[in-house]
């Protein structure tokens, strides 16, 4: 739904007779305003009832704070949890301006859903980088701690005597928690002050904003007089020798036992301890920190009613009477997209992971979020601080994404989906770029020049390269025993092979698709395929925002395959794949897809493909297909495959699994020219042969392709490093291990 129909069903909402139902931003209101009331209502009661603990082990809560202190302790304090309040509805009141997003919890994703919320309440996504998740833990479990024996303090308070337990060893116990709560937090910080400004790693240190400063000296403050208010006290009391219990503030008492004027330092430092918590409370809304709220929330609102792979679908457009496709205003992205800017937490992990940008390429992906959240605020009502601090050189006049966000960085984005996979609070950063690319193509067509031809040719000719349809069929030419299928043929197989544009089409991937072929006769496998009949999946034309161009090919393969009676389909496409798999649904078609790793997985398994005597002694590297990883986790189907060669020495680079690397064409970027900038293949690749292996495994023809191209731009030969899809690395294990080799395959056959 866009945001014209979203406007229209919330004007049709609002006509139903009724009660009117809360929104958010009141239920944030109210939400404030009640915990105000409970601590006015706690001060009252206490005053009220006097109620005292006669044990000669407890703390006399407010000892030696004078009445008029304690009375603007219960008043100043309930104002400030509603003053947090409605700023945070501010907040909560952008996001409304967002379309419609369908998060709903359901029996059927409770369960994760519940997962989630729990990784982001235990720092569990966080702990991926060690160092900075214990460093985070030790901040946010410490001040959790602290935050829950000052409640059990209060709590306390309000007990009639023969209820009271915070006295004894109960007490005891309660004072060692209590320190030891605050030498956490308080470590955490120091680490915190010095990762940021003494070690100053590069996705730290680029973004770090002075109200980074303010948060942690507030921090830091609300520690440290913690413990000077408690030295005091102790100090004060006498030290009393249960006292030893706080073995931080016990020590530090006996620093000033002595000093005549203790009742008044006692004062002054408990009045600080109050003045730090509520500038905890007055940026607790106004600045990044508002993510200690944001980001579970988001953790547990992440959980999508579509595939991971899949992008948002669209009304079909040769119907619809929408004005405006994509986005390219505030009002564009739905209200969680507009939720994920006030979720980040700046942590650059994104950024860190991201191949364009590391390549030198515009793009970061921080950015994006952090623009997008800029000019949420700026354009909202009433203006709201940005999610982090800015130029103020830096003007906004309107609710454009584009004030902000260039056309160059959207389009250097490869859809590889490290940012997503990367960020510890799930914030959704790829579908914000992909729907800015429907309206750049859509609405404005601004995109780069070369994605022109591959339109005409996907319009035209069913491909992006603009080769004829009646050559689709020519690598099967001097092959026997492959079944190629009209359009409007009886489908009797029992799978279609998936070719694709890449495996028909380009040289290096006909051997692909003529090894794989060849693997799938060897297991007795019974199969066809489409010929002139396959048209593009698609893919190009909806990553690189062309919904029109993917929905009418789209569109005709599934009549095709629908109407043939096609119900299993293998692709060595990892695009085509996540296409087919996850996105045809969308517009009804319905298939079982495997890609042809986990076919592979599947035959050499169940022992149709016999894999006796199949042997490389070689050292082999597999790259990552984004695709096939962090768009839909299959990981290990192509190691298994590859690991079924004996002789073979698998090693791993760097990057792998969900930190692997792209190979720089995923978006459409097979077709755009890469002028900014390290190109990414290259990069890449260097990193591929850095591992000495002497055989590199790709799983996807556009990552063979930038792979091989990338080894060759390092001057390596075949004989050096062989790049190749793991169906040619197999192929060639079997037929050395047959003495017929291919030609025995061809007289069986």
């Amino acid at each position: 739904m866009t945001v014209t129909e979203s406007k229209q069903a919330q004007d049709a909402e609002d006509k139903i007779p009724g009660p009117a139902r809360l929104r958010p931003n009141q239920i944030a209101i109210l939400v404030g305003v009640a915990i105000g009331l409970v601590v006015a209502l706690s001060g009252v009661a206490a005053t009220v009832f006097q109620f005292h603990d006669e044990s000669a082990v407890q703390r006399e809560v407010f000892d030696n704070i004078p009445g008029p202190l304690k009375l603007a302790f219960y008043t100043i304090i309930p104002m400030m949890f509603v003053y947090g309040a409605v700023m945070f509805s501010y907040r909560v009141r952008n996001w409304e301006r967002g379309g419609p997003d369908k998060r709903d919890i359901t029996p059927k994703n409770a369960k994760a859903r519940m997962g989630r919320l729990r990784a982001g309440l235990y720092m569990q996504t966080l702990l991926r980088d060690p160092a900075a998740g214990i460093m985070h833990s030790m901040i946010y479990f410490g001040f959790l701690v602290l935050l829950a024996v000052t409640s059990v303090l209060e709590i306390n308070h309000q007990l009639p005597e023969s209820l009271k337990f915070l006295h004894g060893t109960v007490y005891e116990g309660y004072a060692f928690i209590g320190d030891l709560a605050g030498a956490v937090f308080l470590g955490g910080i120091i680490w915190a002050i010095l990762r940021r400004y003494v070690q100053r790693p590069y996705r730290i240190r680029i973004k770090s904003k002075p109200e980074h400063a303010i948060i942690l000296g507030t921090l830091f403050a609300i520690g440290v007089t913690g413990y000077l208010a408690e030295m005091f006290r102790i100090a004060l009391d006498g030290r009393p020798s249960f006292e030893k219990w706080s073995f931080i503030g016990y020590p530090l008492s006996g620093l000033v036992e002595n000093l005549s004027t203790l009742s008044g330092w006692h004062q002054a430092m408990w009045i600080l301890h109050v003045f730090t918590f509520i500038a905890f409370l007055v940026i607790l809304p106004t600045t990044m920190l508002r993510h200690i709220f944001t980001s579970p929330l988001n953790m547990y609102l992440s959980v999508k009613d579509r595939p991971k792979g899949a992008m948002k679908p669209m009304p079909n457009l040769m119907e619809t009477e929408l004005e405006t496709f994509g986005a390219s205003v505030v009002e564009d992205f739905t209200w969680k997209q507009l939720l994920d800017t006030d979720a980040c937490t700046m942590c650059g992990r994104c950024t860190s992971v991201c191949p364009a940008h590391a390549t030198g390429k515009p793009l970061d992906p921080r950015e994006i979020v952090l623009k997008s959240g800029a000019v949420m605020a700026a354009s909202g009502s009433p203006v709201v601080s940005p999610p982090i601090g800015e130029d103020p050189q830096i003007v906004i006049a309107a609710n454009s994404l584009f004030e902000r966000i260039t056309a160059e960085e959207v389009w250097a984005c490869t859809t590889c989906k490290a940012c997503d996979e990367n960020c510890p609070v799930n914030i959704e950063i790829l579908d914000k770029i992909l729907d800015m690319r429907r309206y750049l193509t859509l609405m404005e067509s601004d995109f780069p020049t070369e994605l022109g031809n591959a339109y005409r040719g996907m319009e035209n000719s069913g491909n992006p390269w603009g080769m004829s349809q009646t050559d689709r069929g020519n690598w099967a030419k001097n092959l026997d025993g492959i079944t190629i299928l009209d359009g409007g043929d009886p489908f009797t197989a029992e799978y279609l092979y998936w070719v694709g544009c890449a495996g028909s089409f380009d040289d290096k991937n006909q051997k692909v698709t003529q090894s794989m072929a060849k693997l799938l006769q060897r297991a007795g496998v019974s199969f066809a395929i489409l010929g002139p009949s396959e048209n593009c999946t698609g893919d190009p034309a909806r990553r690189s925002g062309n919904e029109y161009i993917f929905q009418m090919l789209a569109t005709q393969n599934i009549e095709t395959l629908d109407g043939m009676g096609v119900r299993k389909i293998i692709t060595q496409c990892p695009h085509c794949f996540n296409t087919l798999e996850n996105e045809y649904p969308q517009l009804g078609g319905n298939y079982e897809v495997l890609h042809h790793s986990q076919f592979l997985e599947e035959l050499i398994d169940t022992g149709k493909l016999d894999m006796t005597g199949a042997k490389l002694e070689e050292r082999m590297v597999y790259h990552d297909s984004c695709y096939l990883g962090r768009h839909n986790d299959v990981y290990m189907a192509p190691r298994k495959v590859l690991g079924s060669l004996k002789g073979i020495e698998i090693v791993e680079a760097e990057r792998n699994g969900t930190k692997g690397m792209c190979c720089g064409a995923g978006g459409a970027r097979m077709w755009m020219e890469e002028s900014t900038g390290k190109q990414v293949n290259v990069e890449r690749s260097q990193e591929l042969i850095a591992t000495g292996a002497t055989r590199i495994a790709t799983a996807c023809p556009f990552c063979y392709i930038m792979i091989d191209d990338g080894v060759k731009a390092q001057g390596m030969e075949e004989d050096q490093v062989k790049v190749g899809d793991l169906a040619m690395h197999v192929l060639e294990a079997l037929e050395n291990a047959d003495p017929l080799g291919d030609r025995g395959l061809q007289l069986e056959a």
